[in-house]
């Protein structure tokens, strides 16, 4: 397996020890291993990170580091970690100074290392799969594979657990749609022959969340799934009489899925940024870096900023609390990509915004429209 996250730490290596046991620790249970599909780089003199993976920076000081911006120019988030809040203006050069910095004295290295996996998506509240499937072909599979999946961290969505009854149905199906990491698409010979299955393959797509399709023993190539990842089975692997899955089949799946959500994870997230940078910069502004959980610093033309958290998802008033409670300059707001999300949630959330005056809703389809006439 090639490496789906990164931590690039800065610091002196006898004190970025504890926090590289900690983040051991805490990516155990997602059967992740430091060195094998987790890297953990520590003061290279020169950054290089693909974009298909999902990276953060660890900064404890300057000594061992690049200039900041050399970091900021990476466009990653950053976690800035002193002794005390205090002593931020002491150790922390002034270009890095906006970002949220942690002290350890006030939050700790166990809250330390968990923020670190916030900003790569490694919570199980952010490992989320849709799965998608035709009930008359693979119902045993899917609930087998929600069980397994959700015994590896993950947050699955299943049809018939996951809508609560009285609920408009597909409403709530395209909500949880918006909500997912991947598409897990278990491709039966009549998968196709569903409008709703089908209609589920195709509104990934357009959200652009990856698929991972599980393709069945006599299962015929389709040139819909042509973009896919793919997960095949061989005869043996499916019981004829149950429709379940054999573990091996199961295993493999998982590591896919882990392979693909990753990589998801560090694609949409900045896809969602640069549509961020685009829309300041078309009405004059300007992005001056990233933070912790990927917080976005942005300068408007007229000089005033906006700390903004992009959520990839489906946002929750969480999402506005977390936004409100990190220190820095300008106002606070959180932007997301409302396409296909329920009108009642939209309508929620805007309310929300026009409640809670220290934080703002930015919706991605119209993020410059917002900037051009932005009221703190």
């Amino acid at each position: 397996m090639s490496v789906l996250y990164e931590v690039v730490a800065y610091g002196d290596p006898l004190l970025l020890q504890p926090w590289r046991e900690k983040v051991e620790e805490l990516i155990a249970p997602f059967e992740l291993q430091i060195g094998r599909d987790f890297a953990w780089t520590v003061n290279p003199p020169n950054l290089a990170l693909a974009q298909t993976v999902a990276s953060t920076i660890l900064y404890l000081g300057q000594t061992y580091a690049p200039a900041p911006e050399a970091l900021l120019e990476a466009k990653v988030p950053i976690l800035p970690v002193v002794p005390d809040l205090t002593q931020v203006h002491a150790l922390i050069p002034a270009p890095l100074q906006h970002l949220n910095c942690l002290g350890l004295v006030e939050q700790g290295l166990d809250r330390g290392a968990g923020v670190l996996l916030e900003t790569l998506g490694l919570l199980p509240r952010q490992r989320r799969i849709f799965l998608s499937y035709k009930r008359t072909e693979a119902r045993e599979a899917a609930v087998q594979l929600a069980d397994a999946l959700a015994n590896r961290q993950f947050e699955v969505f299943l049809d018939t657990r996951g809508v609560p009854p009285a609920e408009e149905f597909q409403a709530q199906l395209w909500h949880k749609l918006c909500d997912c990491d991947v598409l897990l698409m278990l491709h039966t010979p009549g998968y196709f022959e569903s409008r709703w299955t089908s209609a589920e393959f195709g509104r990934a797509l357009a959200k652009h969340i990856p698929v991972l399709r599980v393709t069945w023993p006599d299962d015929t190539p389709d040139v819909r799934t042509q973009t896919a990842a793919r997960a095949e089975l061989v005869q043996s692997e499916v019981d004829p009489v149950t429709g379940r899955l054999a573990d091996a089949a199961i295993e493999r799946i998982a590591q896919q899925l882990e392979t693909l959500r990753a990589r998801s994870h560090a694609i949409r997230n900045l896809n969602l940024i640069s549509r961020l940078r685009s829309a300041v910069q078309q009405v004059g502004g300007q992005m001056l870096g990233q933070g912790v959980q990927s917080s976005v610093h942005l300068q408007l033309a007229d000089g005033r900023k906006i700390r903004l958290l992009p959520n990839v998802g489906v946002p929750t008033s969480d999402a506005l609390q977390l936004a409100a409670n990190q220190p820095g300059d300008g106002a606070a707001a959180v932007a997301y990509d409302e396409i296909g999300m329920l009108p009642s949630w939209v309508a929620h959330l805007d309310w929300l915004g026009d409640n809670i005056p220290s934080v703002k809703w930015v919706k991605a389809s119209n993020a410059a429209w917002q900037f051009a006439d932005w009221r703190d």
